[in-house]
């Protein structure tokens, strides 16, 4: 009886593990392949799951912000899948190297050309973006998930802090801080290519009175050597001179 009670309990434990655990990787979500740095590009993965036994996934919806609009989407081809990419009016303009931006993506769908994602699989589906808005920390795209038996799935609560995870969250993409632009050198290359020339600068230095102390060793020697045979011949002579007297 004791035996039989305790692997009850360790069943229940272990369906409320699992059941408290599907939340957390079932549903929707975005994740960049890397970082996704304020102010830069970044590729961004929208991870579908299927959670259904009996359906397939076979549509996919993810609206895209507009209040931190991006100027560039471009979805990456995905086997088996047709992405269609849709554009709003916005606004107000966006700046882009230079040009206003009037439009910008406001949705992207894939639809499944043959059986879609299968019941126990999950796709990716990876899209460039850019650039990054730099006056928050995060970007929330709301996304649908359409099932081969039609039904739909709406994952669009947006999480908030302090809060338990809503039922069907929205896909949420965290912003890393800016990171150093590639144009141009750092101020730390700038400090080191300042300490080189330097240092270059004080070998330079040093190596100019070396030279010049021994060019100017050489001339006395040799104005020594001539100063000294005139002595010599100047004493021949006079000795002569004596000599004849």
């Amino acid at each position: 009886m004791k035996a039989s009670r305790i692997a009850a309990a360790g069943a229940l434990a272990g369906t409320a593990v699992l059941a408290l655990s599907v939340p957390a990787f079932a549903h929707v979500s975005v994740q960049p392949e890397g970082t996704a740095a304020k102010g830069g590009y970044a590729v961004v993965d929208f991870k579908v799951p299927n959670e259904r036994d009996n359906a397939s996934t076979t549509k996919l919806e993810v609206t895209f912000p507009t209040d931190h609009p991006l100027a560039s989407v471009m979805p990456q081809p995905v086997p088996g899948w047709t992405a269609k990419v849709t554009k709003s009016t916005l606004d107000k303009p966006l700046e882009m190297h230079g040009k206003k931006i009037t439009e910008a993506v406001t949705k992207v769908t894939w639809t499944a050309d043959g059986k879609g994602i299968e019941p126990g699989f999950f796709q990716k589906f990876p899209v460039s973006v850019g650039t990054l808005p730099e006056d928050t920390d995060e970007l929330v795209f709301k996304a649908i998930q359409t099932y081969s038996n039609k039904e739909v799935v709406r994952w669009i609560e947006v999480p908030q802090d302090g809060q338990e995870e809503p039922e069907n969250p929205a896909p949420v993409l965290e912003l890393s801080a800016a990171e150093d632009g590639h144009h141009g050198s750092s101020s730390s290359d700038e400090a080191s290519d300042s300490d080189d020339a330097e240092a270059a600068s004080a070998k330079t230095a040093a190596a100019e009175p070396a030279d010049s102390s021994d060019t100017t060793a050489r001339v006395l020697g040799v104005v020594g050597i001539v100063v000294g045979a005139l002595g010599v011949a100047y004493g021949v002579v006079a000795g002569r001179r004596r000599t004849d007297a």
